[in-house]
Protein backbone atom coordinates (compact mmCIF):
# COMPACT_ATOMS: atom_id res chain seq x y z
CA UNK A 1 0.00 0.00 0.00
CA UNK A 2 1.32 3.47 -0.98
CA UNK A 3 2.02 6.11 2.08
CA UNK A 4 -0.01 9.58 1.56
CA UNK A 5 0.63 12.03 2.91
CA UNK A 6 -2.41 14.70 3.36
CA UNK A 7 -2.43 18.50 3.95
CA UNK A 8 -5.42 20.95 4.00
CA UNK A 9 -4.58 24.78 3.88
CA UNK A 10 -3.97 26.19 7.31
CA UNK A 11 -6.91 27.72 9.61
CA UNK A 12 -5.92 31.12 10.60
CA UNK A 13 -5.71 31.92 14.14
CA UNK A 14 -7.66 35.64 14.47
CA UNK A 15 -11.42 33.83 15.10
CA UNK A 16 -13.73 31.35 14.43
CA UNK A 17 -13.92 29.84 11.05
CA UNK A 18 -16.96 29.65 8.85
CA UNK A 19 -18.49 26.90 6.56
CA UNK A 20 -16.59 28.06 3.53
CA UNK A 21 -13.29 27.24 5.08
CA UNK A 22 -14.65 23.97 6.74
CA UNK A 23 -15.46 22.61 3.55
CA UNK A 24 -12.81 24.55 1.04
CA UNK A 25 -9.91 22.65 3.07
CA UNK A 26 -10.21 20.31 6.23
CA UNK A 27 -12.84 18.94 5.63
CA UNK A 28 -12.77 17.31 2.65
CA UNK A 29 -9.17 16.26 3.56
CA UNK A 30 -10.46 14.50 6.32
CA UNK A 31 -13.02 12.41 4.27
CA UNK A 32 -10.29 11.43 1.73
CA UNK A 33 -7.64 10.58 4.99
CA UNK A 34 -10.59 8.00 5.93
CA UNK A 35 -11.44 6.60 2.71
CA UNK A 36 -7.55 6.02 2.47
CA UNK A 37 -7.53 4.19 5.47
CA UNK A 38 -10.07 2.39 5.29
CA UNK A 39 -8.62 1.05 2.23
CA UNK A 40 -5.25 -0.07 3.62
CA UNK A 41 -2.83 2.98 3.25
CA UNK A 42 -0.12 4.17 5.49
CA UNK A 43 -2.03 7.80 5.92
CA UNK A 44 -0.84 11.20 7.92
CA UNK A 45 -3.05 14.13 7.66
CA UNK A 46 -1.27 17.27 9.41
CA UNK A 47 -2.83 20.66 9.73
CA UNK A 48 -2.11 23.41 12.31
CA UNK A 49 -3.49 26.96 13.39
CA UNK A 50 -1.71 29.74 11.21
CA UNK A 51 -0.69 32.04 13.75
CA UNK A 52 1.87 34.71 12.81
CA UNK A 53 1.11 37.73 10.49
CA UNK A 54 -0.78 41.14 11.01
CA UNK A 55 -4.49 39.84 11.70
CA UNK A 56 -3.08 38.22 14.96
CA UNK A 57 -1.36 40.87 16.48
CA UNK A 58 -4.56 42.77 16.27
CA UNK A 59 -6.97 40.66 16.90
CA UNK A 60 -4.77 39.89 20.38
CA UNK A 61 -4.99 43.93 21.02
CA UNK A 62 -9.06 43.57 20.50
CA UNK A 63 -9.37 40.49 23.05
CA UNK A 64 -6.91 42.56 25.48
CA UNK A 65 -4.17 39.70 25.69
CA UNK A 66 -0.87 39.38 24.97
CA UNK A 67 -0.96 37.70 20.75
CA UNK A 68 0.98 34.76 22.60
CA UNK A 69 -2.02 34.05 24.81
CA UNK A 70 -4.37 34.66 22.51
CA UNK A 71 -2.80 32.56 20.24
CA UNK A 72 -3.03 29.82 22.45
CA UNK A 73 -6.88 30.02 23.66
CA UNK A 74 -7.35 30.37 19.89
CA UNK A 75 -5.93 27.27 18.70
CA UNK A 76 -7.50 25.33 21.64
CA UNK A 77 -11.11 26.82 20.81
CA UNK A 78 -10.71 26.10 16.88
CA UNK A 79 -9.06 22.52 17.61
CA UNK A 80 -12.14 21.91 19.59
CA UNK A 81 -14.37 22.43 16.93
CA UNK A 82 -12.31 20.79 14.43
CA UNK A 83 -12.85 17.72 17.14
CA UNK A 84 -16.80 18.19 17.29
CA UNK A 85 -16.74 17.66 13.18
CA UNK A 86 -14.54 14.60 14.01
CA UNK A 87 -11.81 15.68 11.71
CA UNK A 88 -9.02 13.20 12.37
CA UNK A 89 -5.73 14.98 11.93
CA UNK A 90 -3.23 12.66 13.13
CA UNK A 91 -1.77 15.67 14.27
CA UNK A 92 -2.74 20.13 14.58
CA UNK A 93 0.20 21.85 15.35
CA UNK A 94 1.10 25.20 15.45
CA UNK A 95 2.51 27.57 13.36
CA UNK A 96 4.81 29.13 16.32
CA UNK A 97 6.37 25.81 17.29
CA UNK A 98 9.64 25.81 17.69
CA UNK A 99 10.03 23.49 15.19
CA UNK A 100 9.03 25.90 12.80
CA UNK A 101 10.78 28.23 13.77
CA UNK A 102 13.86 26.17 13.65
CA UNK A 103 12.80 24.65 9.71
CA UNK A 104 12.16 28.28 8.57
CA UNK A 105 15.52 29.84 9.48
CA UNK A 106 17.00 26.32 7.83
CA UNK A 107 15.19 27.84 4.40
CA UNK A 108 16.21 31.01 4.82
CA UNK A 109 19.60 30.42 4.94
CA UNK A 110 19.69 27.44 2.44
CA UNK A 111 18.03 30.41 0.28
CA UNK A 112 20.50 32.86 0.86
CA UNK A 113 23.75 30.52 0.72
CA UNK A 114 22.05 29.86 -3.15
CA UNK A 115 21.30 33.61 -4.16
CA UNK A 116 17.98 33.58 -4.04
CA UNK A 117 17.48 35.76 -1.19
CA UNK A 118 18.24 39.38 -1.45
CA UNK A 119 18.43 42.65 1.50
CA UNK A 120 16.49 45.60 -0.48
CA UNK A 121 15.48 49.47 0.56
CA UNK A 122 12.11 50.17 0.48
CA UNK A 123 10.71 53.02 1.68
CA UNK A 124 7.67 52.21 4.63
CA UNK A 125 5.39 54.08 6.70
CA UNK A 126 6.81 55.23 9.86
CA UNK A 127 4.87 55.67 13.20
CA UNK A 128 6.34 58.11 15.38
CA UNK A 129 4.15 57.71 18.08
CA UNK A 130 4.82 53.95 17.91
CA UNK A 131 8.39 54.49 17.17
CA UNK A 132 8.06 51.52 14.68
CA UNK A 133 7.37 50.69 10.90
CA UNK A 134 4.09 49.82 10.20
CA UNK A 135 2.72 46.88 8.01
CA UNK A 136 0.34 47.72 5.69
CA UNK A 137 -2.68 46.33 7.60
CA UNK A 138 -1.59 48.82 10.82
CA UNK A 139 -2.68 51.29 8.85
CA UNK A 140 -6.08 52.04 9.24
CA UNK A 141 -8.17 56.13 7.72
CA UNK A 142 -11.05 56.82 5.74
CA UNK A 143 -11.15 54.68 1.94
CA UNK A 144 -10.90 57.46 -1.14
CA UNK A 145 -13.10 55.17 -3.45
CA UNK A 146 -16.25 54.62 -0.91
CA UNK A 147 -15.52 56.60 2.37
CA UNK A 148 -15.18 53.88 4.89
CA UNK A 149 -13.59 55.11 7.77
CA UNK A 150 -11.75 51.77 8.58
CA UNK A 151 -10.04 50.90 5.80
CA UNK A 152 -7.11 49.04 5.60
CA UNK A 153 -3.47 50.18 4.36
CA UNK A 154 -3.99 47.28 2.03
CA UNK A 155 -7.14 46.84 1.30
CA UNK A 156 -11.20 48.22 1.81
CA UNK A 157 -12.69 45.47 3.69
CA UNK A 158 -16.47 47.84 2.22
CA UNK A 159 -15.73 48.11 -1.26
CA UNK A 160 -12.58 45.21 -1.53
CA UNK A 161 -10.36 48.20 -3.51
CA UNK A 162 -6.43 47.37 -3.03
CA UNK A 163 -5.07 50.16 -1.32
CA UNK A 164 -1.78 51.61 -0.72
CA UNK A 165 -1.54 53.57 2.76
CA UNK A 166 -0.78 56.51 1.38
CA UNK A 167 -4.09 56.51 -0.72
CA UNK A 168 -5.91 56.64 2.93
CA UNK A 169 -7.47 59.77 4.12
CA UNK A 170 -6.36 61.13 7.53
CA UNK A 171 -4.04 57.71 7.89
CA UNK A 172 -3.61 56.68 11.28
CA UNK A 173 -2.10 53.91 13.33
CA UNK A 174 -3.96 50.89 14.50
CA UNK A 175 -1.97 50.64 17.49
CA UNK A 176 -1.84 53.86 18.95
CA UNK A 177 -4.34 55.50 16.98
CA UNK A 178 -2.08 58.36 15.92
CA UNK A 179 -1.74 60.40 12.50
CA UNK A 180 1.78 61.25 13.18
CA UNK A 181 3.19 58.79 10.13
CA UNK A 182 5.51 59.86 8.00
CA UNK A 183 7.28 57.31 5.19
CA UNK A 184 11.13 56.16 5.62
CA UNK A 185 13.42 53.73 4.06
CA UNK A 186 14.08 50.57 5.68
CA UNK A 187 15.36 47.34 4.53
CA UNK A 188 13.74 43.48 3.81
CA UNK A 189 14.36 40.38 2.44
CA UNK A 190 13.39 39.36 -1.16
CA UNK A 191 12.45 35.88 -1.99
CA UNK A 192 14.07 36.31 -5.54
CA UNK A 193 11.20 34.18 -7.52
CA UNK A 194 12.06 35.46 -10.49
CA UNK A 195 15.54 33.39 -11.04
CA UNK A 196 13.38 30.58 -9.76
CA UNK A 197 10.69 31.16 -12.79
CA UNK A 198 12.24 28.62 -14.93
CA UNK A 199 12.60 25.65 -12.53
CA UNK A 200 9.26 26.43 -11.37
CA UNK A 201 7.65 26.52 -14.90
CA UNK A 202 9.69 23.08 -15.73
CA UNK A 203 7.91 21.82 -11.87
CA UNK A 204 4.50 22.85 -12.74
CA UNK A 205 4.37 21.47 -16.56
CA UNK A 206 5.69 18.49 -15.45
CA UNK A 207 2.62 17.74 -12.61
CA UNK A 208 0.00 20.23 -12.69
CA UNK A 209 -1.40 18.44 -15.62
CA UNK A 210 -2.72 15.93 -12.68
CA UNK A 211 -4.34 18.61 -10.89
CA UNK A 212 -7.76 19.91 -11.32
CA UNK A 213 -8.27 22.84 -14.20
CA UNK A 214 -9.30 25.15 -10.95
CA UNK A 215 -5.85 24.63 -9.69
CA UNK A 216 -3.46 24.36 -12.55
CA UNK A 217 -4.95 27.45 -14.75
CA UNK A 218 -4.68 29.82 -11.58
CA UNK A 219 -0.68 28.39 -11.43
CA UNK A 220 -0.32 28.63 -15.12
CA UNK A 221 -1.79 32.80 -14.98
CA UNK A 222 1.07 33.34 -12.17
CA UNK A 223 3.44 32.28 -14.44
CA UNK A 224 2.65 33.56 -17.44
CA UNK A 225 2.32 37.25 -15.55
CA UNK A 226 6.00 35.98 -14.71
CA UNK A 227 7.02 35.42 -11.07
CA UNK A 228 7.78 38.37 -8.95
CA UNK A 229 10.71 38.93 -6.20
CA UNK A 230 8.46 38.96 -3.33
CA UNK A 231 9.53 40.64 -0.08
CA UNK A 232 9.67 37.91 2.80
CA UNK A 233 9.93 40.07 5.98
CA UNK A 234 7.90 42.17 7.98
CA UNK A 235 8.02 44.70 10.86
CA UNK A 236 6.10 42.85 13.54
CA UNK A 237 6.89 42.06 17.07
CA UNK A 238 5.02 38.10 16.72
CA UNK A 239 6.60 36.18 13.92
CA UNK A 240 9.45 33.86 13.30
CA UNK A 241 13.05 36.02 13.85
CA UNK A 242 15.40 36.70 10.73
CA UNK A 243 18.16 34.73 12.42
CA UNK A 244 21.02 36.92 13.96
CA UNK A 245 24.09 34.94 11.94
CA UNK A 246 22.97 36.23 9.19
CA UNK A 247 21.85 39.26 8.73
CA UNK A 248 22.29 41.05 12.02
CA UNK A 249 21.37 44.18 11.10
CA UNK A 250 17.72 43.15 10.23
CA UNK A 251 17.35 41.06 13.37
CA UNK A 252 18.44 43.92 15.68
CA UNK A 253 15.42 45.81 13.75
CA UNK A 254 13.30 43.28 15.00
CA UNK A 255 12.31 41.93 11.40
CA UNK A 256 10.31 38.85 11.49
CA UNK A 257 9.28 36.23 8.47
CA UNK A 258 6.08 36.90 6.21
CA UNK A 259 3.25 34.83 7.55
CA UNK A 260 3.08 33.68 3.82
CA UNK A 261 6.53 32.53 3.71
CA UNK A 262 6.72 30.84 7.26
CA UNK A 263 3.11 29.39 7.22
CA UNK A 264 3.47 26.37 4.27
CA UNK A 265 6.77 25.46 5.92
CA UNK A 266 4.88 24.48 9.28
CA UNK A 267 2.99 21.63 7.32
CA UNK A 268 6.48 20.00 7.76
CA UNK A 269 6.84 22.22 11.47
CA UNK A 270 4.42 20.55 12.30
CA UNK A 271 5.19 17.18 10.75
CA UNK A 272 8.33 17.19 13.52
CA UNK A 273 5.99 18.55 16.23
CA UNK A 274 4.34 14.90 15.08
CA UNK A 275 7.03 13.13 15.42
CA UNK A 276 8.47 14.52 18.26
CA UNK A 277 6.28 13.19 20.59
CA UNK A 278 7.11 10.01 20.46
CA UNK A 279 10.89 10.47 19.85
CA UNK A 280 12.15 7.73 18.11
CA UNK A 281 9.14 5.88 16.99
CA UNK A 282 8.20 8.39 14.18
CA UNK A 283 10.35 9.96 11.82
CA UNK A 284 8.89 12.89 10.31
CA UNK A 285 11.92 13.28 7.69
CA UNK A 286 10.77 10.03 5.98
CA UNK A 287 7.61 11.45 4.68
CA UNK A 288 9.53 15.12 3.52
CA UNK A 289 12.73 14.46 2.70
CA UNK A 290 13.97 12.22 -0.31
CA UNK A 291 10.30 10.55 0.17
CA UNK A 292 10.31 9.52 -2.85
CA UNK A 293 7.47 6.39 -1.93
CA UNK A 294 5.32 9.75 -0.55
CA UNK A 295 1.90 10.70 -2.29
CA UNK A 296 1.39 14.41 -1.28
CA UNK A 297 -2.31 15.68 -1.91
CA UNK A 298 -3.17 19.41 -0.31
CA UNK A 299 -6.68 20.75 0.01
CA UNK A 300 -7.23 24.24 -0.25
CA UNK A 301 -9.38 27.07 -1.38
CA UNK A 302 -8.71 28.49 -4.70
CA UNK A 303 -7.54 32.24 -2.90
CA UNK A 304 -4.69 29.81 -1.31
CA UNK A 305 -3.56 28.14 -4.90
CA UNK A 306 -0.70 30.77 -5.68
CA UNK A 307 1.53 30.42 -2.80
CA UNK A 308 0.88 26.45 -2.64
CA UNK A 309 1.72 25.93 -6.17
CA UNK A 310 4.14 28.60 -6.96
CA UNK A 311 5.58 30.36 -3.96
CA UNK A 312 6.04 27.58 -1.55
CA UNK A 313 7.39 25.03 -4.70
CA UNK A 314 9.79 28.37 -5.35
CA UNK A 315 10.90 28.46 -1.97
CA UNK A 316 11.46 23.99 -1.69
CA UNK A 317 13.02 23.97 -4.80
CA UNK A 318 15.68 27.14 -4.02
CA UNK A 319 16.89 25.24 -0.98
CA UNK A 320 18.81 22.81 -3.39
CA UNK A 321 17.11 20.22 -1.32
CA UNK A 322 14.86 17.34 -1.89
CA UNK A 323 11.94 18.41 0.18
CA UNK A 324 8.97 16.49 -1.02
CA UNK A 325 6.74 18.91 -3.20
CA UNK A 326 2.71 18.53 -3.74
CA UNK A 327 1.66 15.95 -6.18
CA UNK A 328 -2.36 16.46 -6.66
CA UNK A 329 -3.36 19.75 -5.60
CA UNK A 330 -7.36 20.22 -5.21
CA UNK A 331 -8.57 23.42 -4.97
CA UNK A 332 -12.26 24.74 -4.10
CA UNK A 333 -14.43 27.43 -5.34
CA UNK A 334 -16.60 29.54 -2.35
CA UNK A 335 -19.37 28.79 -0.86
CA UNK A 336 -21.19 31.32 -0.25
CA UNK A 337 -24.57 32.51 1.86
CA UNK A 338 -27.21 32.98 -0.20
CA UNK A 339 -24.95 34.00 -3.17
CA UNK A 340 -23.34 36.90 -0.77
CA UNK A 341 -19.78 36.39 1.36
CA UNK A 342 -20.03 35.32 4.60
CA UNK A 343 -19.25 38.07 7.09
CA UNK A 344 -18.30 37.65 11.18
CA UNK A 345 -18.99 41.47 11.51
CA UNK A 346 -22.25 41.66 9.46
CA UNK A 347 -23.45 38.47 11.32
CA UNK A 348 -23.69 37.12 7.86
CA UNK A 349 -23.69 33.17 7.15
CA UNK A 350 -23.02 30.48 9.47
CA UNK A 351 -19.73 29.52 11.72
CA UNK A 352 -18.86 26.36 12.29
CA UNK A 353 -19.24 26.70 16.48
CA UNK A 354 -22.93 27.67 15.45
CA UNK A 355 -23.45 25.04 13.35
CA UNK A 356 -22.83 22.60 15.67
CA UNK A 357 -25.00 23.70 18.33
CA UNK A 358 -27.81 23.67 16.15
CA UNK A 359 -26.89 19.96 14.64
CA UNK A 360 -25.17 16.84 14.95
CA UNK A 361 -21.81 16.98 12.60
CA UNK A 362 -22.72 14.50 9.89
CA UNK A 363 -25.58 16.88 8.89
CA UNK A 364 -23.30 19.33 8.14
CA UNK A 365 -20.46 16.83 6.70
CA UNK A 366 -22.78 15.03 4.33
CA UNK A 367 -23.99 18.27 3.21
CA UNK A 368 -20.98 20.21 2.66
CA UNK A 369 -19.51 17.50 0.74
CA UNK A 370 -22.40 16.78 -1.48
CA UNK A 371 -22.81 20.38 -2.35
CA UNK A 372 -19.03 20.91 -2.81
CA UNK A 373 -17.76 23.73 -4.34
CA UNK A 374 -15.79 22.09 -7.12
CA UNK A 375 -16.74 23.20 -10.36
CA UNK A 376 -18.49 26.08 -9.24
CA UNK A 377 -19.33 28.57 -6.46
CA UNK A 378 -21.90 26.81 -4.28
CA UNK A 379 -24.26 29.31 -2.93
CA UNK A 380 -25.69 28.11 0.95
CA UNK A 381 -29.53 28.57 1.60
CA UNK A 382 -31.14 27.17 4.18
CA UNK A 383 -34.00 25.81 2.04
CA UNK A 384 -31.11 23.95 -0.12
CA UNK A 385 -29.60 22.37 3.32
CA UNK A 386 -32.83 21.33 4.70
CA UNK A 387 -33.82 19.25 1.64
CA UNK A 388 -30.55 17.69 1.29
CA UNK A 389 -30.82 16.66 4.97
CA UNK A 390 -34.49 15.32 4.87
CA UNK A 391 -34.49 13.91 1.66
CA UNK A 392 -31.11 11.88 1.75
CA UNK A 393 -30.19 11.62 5.20
CA UNK A 394 -33.37 11.15 6.93
CA UNK A 395 -35.54 9.22 4.40
CA UNK A 396 -32.87 7.74 2.23
CA UNK A 397 -30.50 6.21 4.75
CA UNK A 398 -32.08 6.81 8.29
CA UNK A 399 -35.96 5.73 7.31
CA UNK A 400 -34.13 2.43 5.81
CA UNK A 401 -32.25 1.46 8.75
CA UNK A 402 -35.42 2.45 10.62
CA UNK A 403 -37.93 0.88 9.01
CA UNK A 404 -35.63 -3.17 8.43
CA UNK A 405 -34.56 -3.16 11.86
CA UNK A 406 -37.93 -2.44 13.61
CA UNK A 407 -40.21 -4.32 11.39
CA UNK A 408 -37.70 -7.45 11.44
CA UNK A 409 -37.63 -6.95 15.41
CA UNK A 410 -41.14 -7.03 15.59
CA UNK A 411 -41.94 -9.59 13.31
CA UNK A 412 -38.51 -12.01 13.84
CA UNK A 413 -37.58 -11.30 17.54
CA UNK A 414 -33.83 -9.74 17.82
CA UNK A 415 -31.52 -12.10 15.63
CA UNK A 416 -30.94 -11.13 11.99
CA UNK A 417 -33.71 -14.30 10.76
CA UNK A 418 -32.28 -16.74 8.42
CA UNK A 419 -35.33 -17.19 5.52
CA UNK A 420 -34.82 -18.57 2.11
CA UNK A 421 -31.81 -18.52 0.21
CA UNK A 422 -31.07 -15.77 -1.88
CA UNK A 423 -33.08 -15.67 -5.18
CA UNK A 424 -33.21 -13.59 -8.58
CA UNK A 425 -33.91 -9.85 -7.03
CA UNK A 426 -30.88 -10.66 -4.32
CA UNK A 427 -28.61 -11.53 -7.43
CA UNK A 428 -29.57 -8.77 -9.09
CA UNK A 429 -29.52 -6.14 -6.28
CA UNK A 430 -25.78 -7.40 -5.50
CA UNK A 431 -24.77 -7.21 -9.06
CA UNK A 432 -26.16 -3.11 -8.85
CA UNK A 433 -24.73 -2.49 -5.53
CA UNK A 434 -21.49 -4.05 -6.77
CA UNK A 435 -21.57 -1.54 -9.65
CA UNK A 436 -22.41 1.60 -7.63
CA UNK A 437 -19.59 0.91 -5.35
CA UNK A 438 -17.36 0.62 -8.03
CA UNK A 439 -18.25 3.82 -9.47
CA UNK A 440 -18.19 5.33 -5.73
CA UNK A 441 -14.72 4.42 -5.36
CA UNK A 442 -13.53 5.67 -8.76
CA UNK A 443 -14.69 9.12 -7.44
CA UNK A 444 -13.35 9.55 -4.54
CA UNK A 445 -10.23 8.11 -5.98
CA UNK A 446 -10.04 10.65 -8.21
CA UNK A 447 -10.98 13.19 -5.42
CA UNK A 448 -14.39 14.22 -7.27
CA UNK A 449 -16.34 14.43 -3.94
CA UNK A 450 -20.30 15.92 -5.32
CA UNK A 451 -19.61 12.27 -7.52
CA UNK A 452 -18.75 10.13 -4.83
CA UNK A 453 -21.62 12.01 -2.34
CA UNK A 454 -24.01 11.22 -5.37
CA UNK A 455 -22.73 7.25 -5.73
CA UNK A 456 -22.98 6.77 -1.72
CA UNK A 457 -26.75 8.05 -2.22
CA UNK A 458 -27.85 5.54 -5.11
CA UNK A 459 -26.04 3.19 -3.42
CA UNK A 460 -28.70 3.86 -0.13
CA UNK A 461 -31.34 4.50 -2.98
CA UNK A 462 -30.23 0.75 -4.31
CA UNK A 463 -31.72 -0.66 -0.54
CA UNK A 464 -35.17 1.64 -0.66
CA UNK A 465 -35.91 0.16 -4.00
CA UNK A 466 -35.53 -3.13 -3.14
CA UNK A 467 -37.29 -3.21 -0.28
CA UNK A 468 -40.42 -1.57 -2.47
CA UNK A 469 -39.90 -4.34 -4.84
CA UNK A 470 -40.27 -7.03 -2.13
CA UNK A 471 -42.32 -5.62 0.43
CA UNK A 472 -41.33 -7.90 3.69
CA UNK A 473 -44.27 -6.10 4.72
CA UNK A 474 -46.58 -7.86 2.62
CA UNK A 475 -44.27 -10.97 1.74
CA UNK A 476 -44.95 -12.42 5.67
CA UNK A 477 -48.28 -12.69 5.19
CA UNK A 478 -47.91 -15.34 2.62
CA UNK A 479 -44.83 -16.11 2.61
CA UNK A 480 -43.00 -16.28 6.25
CA UNK A 481 -39.40 -17.02 4.57
CA UNK A 482 -39.30 -14.94 1.65
CA UNK A 483 -39.75 -11.84 4.18
CA UNK A 484 -37.08 -13.16 6.40
CA UNK A 485 -34.65 -13.10 3.61
CA UNK A 486 -35.48 -9.66 2.12
CA UNK A 487 -34.66 -8.23 5.82
CA UNK A 488 -31.42 -10.47 6.40
CA UNK A 489 -30.32 -9.18 2.55
CA UNK A 490 -31.33 -5.55 3.82
CA UNK A 491 -29.45 -5.63 7.26
CA UNK A 492 -26.59 -6.56 5.15
CA UNK A 493 -26.80 -3.55 3.10
CA UNK A 494 -27.34 -2.17 7.01
CA UNK A 495 -24.18 -2.81 7.39
CA UNK A 496 -22.32 -2.46 4.00
CA UNK A 497 -23.68 1.54 4.69
CA UNK A 498 -22.11 1.73 7.59
CA UNK A 499 -19.02 0.78 6.45
CA UNK A 500 -18.51 2.71 3.21
CA UNK A 501 -20.66 6.01 4.14
CA UNK A 502 -17.46 6.47 7.08
CA UNK A 503 -15.85 8.78 4.94
CA UNK A 504 -18.88 11.29 5.49
CA UNK A 505 -20.57 10.36 8.29
CA UNK A 506 -18.58 8.77 10.63
CA UNK A 507 -20.92 9.40 13.87
CA UNK A 508 -24.32 7.42 12.17
CA UNK A 509 -21.87 4.72 10.67
CA UNK A 510 -20.68 3.73 13.72
CA UNK A 511 -23.94 3.73 15.03
CA UNK A 512 -25.52 1.54 12.57
CA UNK A 513 -22.00 -0.75 12.34
CA UNK A 514 -22.88 -0.86 16.43
CA UNK A 515 -26.26 -1.69 15.61
CA UNK A 516 -25.25 -5.65 15.40
CA UNK A 517 -23.48 -7.96 17.72
CA UNK A 518 -21.00 -9.32 15.53
CA UNK A 519 -17.74 -11.53 17.72
CA UNK A 520 -15.07 -10.06 15.14
CA UNK A 521 -16.58 -7.26 13.35
CA UNK A 522 -13.13 -5.65 11.91
CA UNK A 523 -13.40 -5.39 8.15
CA UNK A 524 -12.15 -2.03 7.02
CA UNK A 525 -13.79 -1.72 3.49
CA UNK A 526 -16.20 -3.73 1.55
CA UNK A 527 -15.09 -4.25 -1.87
CA UNK A 528 -17.57 -4.70 -5.44
CA UNK A 529 -16.72 -8.39 -5.14
CA UNK A 530 -17.51 -8.85 -1.76
CA UNK A 531 -20.22 -6.68 -1.57
CA UNK A 532 -21.51 -8.65 -4.26
CA UNK A 533 -22.58 -11.16 -2.00
CA UNK A 534 -23.98 -9.67 0.62
CA UNK A 535 -23.10 -12.08 3.70
CA UNK A 536 -21.39 -10.26 6.06
CA UNK A 537 -24.22 -10.33 8.43
CA UNK A 538 -24.92 -14.07 9.43
CA UNK A 539 -28.78 -15.12 10.33
CA UNK A 540 -28.59 -15.25 13.66
CA UNK A 541 -26.79 -12.49 14.50
CA UNK A 542 -28.17 -10.08 17.72
CA UNK A 543 -29.13 -6.79 16.64
CA UNK A 544 -30.52 -3.53 18.15
CA UNK A 545 -32.94 -0.49 16.59
CA UNK A 546 -30.43 2.35 17.14
CA UNK A 547 -31.71 5.85 17.68
CA UNK A 548 -33.09 7.58 15.37
CA UNK A 549 -30.24 8.67 12.74
CA UNK A 550 -31.39 11.73 11.38
CA UNK A 551 -34.05 14.00 12.37
CA UNK A 552 -35.79 16.16 9.79
CA UNK A 553 -35.38 19.62 9.54
CA UNK A 554 -38.88 21.37 10.01
CA UNK A 555 -40.61 24.87 9.18
CA UNK A 556 -40.72 25.94 12.19
CA UNK A 557 -36.73 25.29 12.27
CA UNK A 558 -36.19 27.13 9.05
CA UNK A 559 -37.60 29.79 10.17
CA UNK A 560 -35.85 29.92 13.42
CA UNK A 561 -32.56 29.79 11.20
CA UNK A 562 -33.34 32.40 8.88
CA UNK A 563 -34.69 34.87 11.79
CA UNK A 564 -30.66 34.19 13.69
CA UNK A 565 -28.60 33.86 10.49
CA UNK A 566 -30.62 35.95 8.00
CA UNK A 567 -31.39 35.00 4.61
CA UNK A 568 -34.04 34.52 1.94
CA UNK A 569 -36.98 36.42 1.75
CA UNK A 570 -35.24 38.40 4.98
CA UNK A 571 -33.36 40.29 2.89
CA UNK A 572 -30.18 39.76 4.86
Amino acid sequence: MARHLITSALPYINGIKHLGNMVGSMLPADVYARYLRQRGHEVLYICATDEHGTPAELAAKDAGLPVDTFCSEQHLAQKAIYDGFSLCFDYFGRSSSEQNRELTQHFARKLNENGFIEERAIRQVFSIADDRFLPDRYIVGTCPHCGYDKARGDQCENCTRVLDPTDLIDARSAISGSSELEVRETKHLFLLQSKLQGEVEQWINANGDQWPTLASSIARKWLTEGLQDRSITRDLEWGVPVPADVWPELAAEGKVFYVWFDAPIEYIGATKEWADQEPGARDWKSWWYEAEDVRYTEFMAKDNVPFHSVMFPATQIGTREPWKRVDFLKAFNWLTYYGGKFSTSQQRGIFTDAALELLPADYWRYFLMANAPESDDTSFTWELFSSSVNKDLADTLGNFVNRVLSFSRKRFGDEVPAGAAAGEAEVRLGEQIAELLAEYEGHMEALQFRKAAAALRALWSAGNSYLEEKAPWLEIKTDKEAAALTLRTAMNLIHLYAVVSEPFIPASAKAMRGAFALAEDTKTWVSPEEARALDTVAAGTAFTVPPVLFAKITEDDLESYRERFGGGDSGQ
